[in-house]
């Protein structure tokens, strides 16, 4: 078989699936069917379907934790372990610099977005809360679900145990650490 015969081949099997391809889009086309709004048939028993701000409102109603409860789970051995995750993007030192996020010594107790030589987003500059035990908690579940806008892509902390060590290890990290409630 010579390469001519080979060309023809190749050519004829591409028409083929050109011609198929295009007869599919002509019948979409051709026959057009506009889906009614509502069901005809009602199911009973389901429910609709949550959209991501009502998935995002029951997550926030359901952060209510006991902070004492929970920072008992911790410890600070543990917590300098799973803070290493954070060291990507922070320090923590008293002499530190900021880096891709700002310094996080003594952050236990300063208001969010306060730190001078950092430039925050403008929406943890808006929050301006103080980071309590609490907050921090919060935050660290999920930080941009709790602070929409936030510009820390860090996907959150979801085992409580981790959270609660990194707490008491930022807590320890301070020139005075605040009492443990």
């Amino acid at each position: 078989m010579d390469s001519f015969e080979i060309n023809k081949i190749i050519a004829a099997v591409l028409l083929a699936a050109l011609i198929i391809i295009g007869i599919g889009k002509f019948a979409d086309y051709l026959f057009f069917v506009d889906k009614p709004e509502q069901s005809a048939y009602k199911v009973e028993g389901l429910e609709p379907a949550k959209t991501a701000s009502q998935v995002s409102e029951t997550v926030e109603e359901k952060v209510e934790v006991d902070i004492k409860a929970l920072l008992a789970m911790g410890d600070l051995a543990h917590g300098e372990k799973v803070f290493k995750k954070c060291s990507a993007c922070h320090q923590i030192a008293s002499d530190g610099k900021n880096m891709i996020g700002p310094n996080l010594w003594s952050v236990i107790g300063r208001t969010a977005g306060s730190v001078s030589d950092y430039k925050y987003s403008k929406a943890m500059i808006a929050y301006a809360k103080e980071w309590s035990f609490e907050e921090m908690n919060s935050y660290l579940i999920k930080p941009q679900a709790y602070i929409k806008g936030t510009k820390m892509a860090f996907a959150g902390l979801r085992k409580e145990k981790d959270r609660a060590s990194v707490i008491l290890y930022m807590n320890s990290k301070s020139d005075s650490p605040k009492p443990l409630p």
